[in-house]
């Protein structure tokens, strides 16, 4: 089989679309020609303007070429783009078209091709490699199949316009980058746009152009800014989250704008400033919108805008009923879940001062925090810090288990399961699955950080995690707590909490000594970021079972490790009722010993009491009740 290394980043299909009447090449421009040197020492450049096949032009050899010593592979050419493109090449038929079916059957496939032609690009793949840039070639082919849904989600719960050239004589072009960013507040010349970057898709003003051919053009408008132009275009949209499920309809498009020659040459305009190099026409003279375009960068946001009488068709609430009982809610940003108004902050009315307490919620001075630091490596002002929101829940643990007026000892006499759920209960709300957690966690800025990793256990969190406090500014943990939004009902601990009732023993606990350091400053207990963030979760699961493959661990080989498994064994045995620990004591008891069962019990009771992580609720473990959940967390 032969082996094909001159990838087309951007696909010969694609490029037919734009033929003029009767021609079967386009024009093409080289913005940034090469130049050469002749033997005499002069130079010349090379060609500008070419008019070529399509099998000539948006090619790189091995773009997507893998390498395995000297074996070079096409797979990802063949198998992934030869996929995508197909599919790709219906769809974008498909909404160029009026059938609103094939709109529907297309839908998810359009925009995973608009997705993945935005990365495909040498533009593309230089903004990921400067995102990791120790990535080999196969490195980053792999990390380029792994994120190539990245924009969907944003794109599909906004603004959607097709906009047609039907009727003007100046068609659409098609650039090395076709999927195009424009952001009326970054022209080309903002260090924001510096190559390989655009401006940030989840920016309320940034708008995404993409042309279905000559005649049509698609544009993806944030919802915010659609509704309000006076909007801050550099502040975030709302709920700006990649990777997350959604409800949308697939026929919603605003399809009655028909432009004349000079917003279709405005729209080029667009296209071919942030182009890389090469663009494409089906006629000479389409390729130099300058010549027509009079307006400022910031004025071309005029011609983008979505009509006002559209925008009916996107936005409001969404419920979907399902034959389980179960009712999913969205609200017109994609959000499943109210915001919560105790987890929002106001900014403070006036500047602090270096001896005011930070806004970021660390505790710390201001001077000695945030003050100091740009304000893009500040945590979020506006919403309740991690170390708040720990704060808080300690704050509701105590009322709720009485821990100011009860010792130990009695807080678990008097656990009820009705207190275990509404304990976990209490952690979920303050962590809805849809908070931004990114927002919440420490930057780069300079300080010194260690992660703890290792067993989240309270009799090992004391031995490996506290004295660290000398060395390091700040200690990130992984939070005991699970979220029971996470777990399947069946597992939930706000639905069947004495399944928890050991478990949440070593939670408490685990938090309760770890709190003094975090109200100081030192520890800052993290939530697990895969809760809120399904798509990471799935990634890291892919790579630890790639790390993984091989590796066998046995329990033996740590003996730390061992010795809790064992205790906590113990302490299940210890929950038993008297009558079911008689019987397995009697049957530990090896043949011919005799063994005074009445009189072992009193000491059998006093150490339930004294090991602080045995149950002590009256029917635990009873005969029908179920079984207990015994977890080994690890960070």
């Amino acid at each position: 089989m032969s082996i094909t290394r001159n990838n087309h980043y951007v696909p010969q299909w694609y490029q037919k679309r734009f033929f003029a009447d009767g021609r079967r090449t386009l024009f093409y421009l080289d913005m940034m020609p090469p130049i050469f040197t002749r033997k005499d020492g002069s130079t010349t450049t090379g060609a500008v303007l070419f008019d070529a096949h399509t099998s000539r032009a948006f090619a790189k050899p091995d773009l997507y070429s893998t390498f395995f010593g000297t074996a070079i592979n096409d797979e990802i050419e063949r198998k992934l783009f030869g996929d995508v493109d197909g599919r790709g090449a219906d769809a974008v038929r498909a909404f160029a078209g009026l059938d609103e079916s094939a709109w529907h059957s297309n839908f998810e496939t359009f925009f995973e091709y608009i997705d993945v032609q935005k990365l495909r690009t040498p533009k593309g793949l230089d903004w990921l490699k400067k995102q990791y840039p120790e990535l080999s070639q196969n490195e980053l082919m792999l990390e380029m199949q792994g994120i190539r849904f990245l924009n969907c989600t944003i794109w599909t719960t906004g603004v959607r316009e097709i906009v047609s050239a039907e009727k003007a004589t100046v068609k659409f072009i098609v650039t090395d980058h076709p999927v195009t960013i424009y952001n009326h507040a970054t022209p080309p010349s903002d260090p924001r746009c510096s190559y390989p970057d655009d401006p940030a898709i989840a920016l309320k003003g940034s708008q995404t152009i993409f042309p279905l051919g000559p005649d049509h053009c698609l544009i993806l408008t944030n919802l915010e800014y659609a509704k309000d132009p006076d909007a801050d275009p550099l502040e975030d949209r709302t709920f700006a989250r990649n990777y997350r499920p959604t409800m949308v309809s697939t026929i919603d498009f605003i399809r009655s704008r028909v432009l004349d020659d000079q917003q279709v040459s405005e729209i080029n305009f667009i296209l071919k400033a942030r182009a890389q190099r090469h663009i494409a026409a089906g006629r000479e003279d389409w390729l130099y919108p300058e010549g027509t375009v009079k307006k400022s960068w910031q004025e071309l946001r005029e011609t983008l805008q979505p009509p006002r009488e559209g925008l009916y068709r996107f936005g409001g609430e969404m419920y979907a009923s399902y034959d389980s009982g179960h009712v999913h809610y969205q609200d017109e940003f994609g959000r499943s879940e109210k915001p919560r108004p105790f987890l929002q902050k106001e900014l403070p009315a006036s500047p602090l001062n270096p001896k005011d307490v930070c806004g970021c919620g660390s505790g710390v001075r201001f001077g000695q925090c945030c003050g100091p630091k740009p304000v893009e490596l500040r945590p979020s002002w506006t919403e309740r810090s991690i170390r708040e929101r720990n704060l808080m829940l300690f704050r509701g643990l105590s009322k709720l288990l009485e821990l100011d007026s009860k010792d130990w000892t009695q807080v678990r006499r008097d656990l009820t399961d009705e207190k275990i759920a509404t304990a976990y209960s209490l952690y979920e709300g303050l962590w809805p699955l849809e908070t931004d957690l990114l927002k919440l966690l420490p930057k780069p800025d300079g300080q010194l950080r260690s992660v703890y990793t290792g067993s989240l256990h309270p009799q090992h969190i004391h031995e490996f995690a506290m004295g660290s406090t000398l060395y390091f500014g700040e200690i990130l943990i992984h939070h005991p707590f699970v979220h029971p939004g996470t777990l399947n009902t069946e597992f939930r601990p706000t639905e069947h909490p004495r399944q928890y009732r050991g478990e949440f023993l070593k939670t408490l606990l685990f938090f309760m000594s770890v709190m003094p350091l975090v109200e100081a400053g030192l520890v800052n207990l993290l939530p697990d970021p895969c809760d809120f963030d399904f798509h990471l979760r799935d990634q890291m699961m892919r790579m630890a079972r790639v790390r993984s493959a091989g590796l066998t661990f046995e329990v033996s080989n740590d003996p730390r490790m061992e010795e809790l498994l064992r205790e906590d064994h113990r302490r299940t045995l210890l929950a038993l009722p008297d009558e079911g620990l008689r019987n397995q004591m009697a049957q530990a008891t090896p043949p011919g010993e005799a063994v005074n069962l009445d009189e072992l019990m009193p000491h059998i009771g006093q150490i339930r009491e004294n090991d602080p992580l045995v149950i002590l609720q009256e029917g635990a473990l009873n005969h029908g009740t179920g079984g207990h959940f015994q977890i080994m967390k690890m960070a």
